[in-house]
């Protein structure tokens, strides 16, 4: 009876390990059309002098991860920016220099991100974006100082991801710039109102192999970004990072029961537009609220997903917020 029940285990096991294989295998990446895609040239171009220049923190690994930096002034916290998915820190050189004077910042290129080609492409393994960060922040702050993390769309799906890990206890308080939560989170609008492609069937049968602690192909592709074809045709387009492996994607985002994540948030302070094509920014408070009572939430009359960064608002609403600490 024990052998027969073993038996039909294994058979069970191996028919689920050759559907998960199928269904890796059954969709692939694509040539995107650049409609319906965001734009941050605006948002990229500094308009207020020259660029920040990188720098460079050597990591556990010794990867010697690029920063910019925007210097403070006395007893101001450390702030931490995130940028979004398939770009890099330059996004924040405006809000880095308008807020300088109340925080002392640091703005990374992701592994896998910056300026450089060298500098695109994956991860080695799932969470080694919250290990980076842990390692960038350990290397930076000062005595007693506070942390604040603060990122932008997938930035802002980092920051809760990095709260609710092993490393949340790093921070004191995060900036939440219309952040992505989810897939299916009620704040998530289809495909990220046709910013990216996803590759569904792909993620399904890498998070079944995973289940089973396979992780050999979490190398392959899994979510492509569409960029408007006059940015790719341009210099930023050199700088994007235009698709993610299943491991990239994994580590930019909370974790499956996202909402464990969003309740282990420090005090947090949330800003999204009205006019937000990827995500509904009405959905942030009920969803959120439901979890945590931590957070304070601003809706931005008019504000797109893109130009809420740079906005004056923002930057008045998160002075406030740096002032607390």
């Amino acid at each position: 009876m024990l052998l027969s029940i073993l038996k039909r285990v294994a058979i069970s096991i191996v028919i689920t390990l050759v559907v998960a294989v199928i269904l890796v295998f059954s969709q692939r990446t694509k040539p995107m059309s650049g409609e319906g895609g965001l734009d941050f040239s605006r948002q990229l171009a500094s308009g207020d002098g020259a660029v920040a220049p990188l720098q460079s923190i050597p990591m556990r690994d010794g990867y010697d991860l690029q920063v910019r930096t925007y210097g403070g002034a006395d007893n101001v916290p450390l702030l931490v920016l995130v940028h979004g998915s398939g770009w890099h820190g330059m996004q924040f050189d405006r809000l880095g220099k308008a807020l300088q004077g109340s925080a002392d910042i640091i703005a990374p290129d992701l592994r896998g991100h910056g300026t450089a080609p060298d500098r695109r492409g994956d991860i080695d393994y799932i969470g080694q974006l919250e290990d980076d960060l842990a390692d960038m922040i350990a290397a930076v702050v000062k005595p007693g100082q506070k942390v604040i993390m603060g990122g932008h769309s997938s930035g802002g799906g980092l920051v809760v991801r990095f709260a609710g890990g092993e490393h949340g206890s790093l921070l004191d308080g995060a900036v939440l710039l219309a952040p992505f939560l989810k897939y299916n989170a009620p704040t998530t609008r289809q495909d990220s109102g046709g910013w990216t492609r996803v590759l569904t069937r792909r993620i399904i049968g890498l998070s079944i192999l995973n289940t089973f602690r396979i992780s050999a192909l979490n190398h392959l592709p899994v979510i492509q970004f569409n960029m408007p074809q006059a940015v790719l045709e341009g210099n930023l387009g050199d700088t994007a990072t235009l698709v993610y492996s299943y491991r990239l994607n994994q580590s930019f985002a909370p974790r499956s029961k996202y909402l464990d994540d969003v309740a282990a948030l420090p005090p947090f302070v949330l800003l999204a537009g009205g006019a937000d094509e990827a995500f509904f920014a009405q959905e942030y408070a009920p969803t959120m609220g439901a979890v945590t009572d931590k957070g304070r939430y601003e809706l931005m009359t008019g504000a797109s997903h893109l130009d809420i960064v740079n906005d004056p608002r923002t930057i008045a609403i998160i002075k406030a917020f740096l002032d607390e600490y």
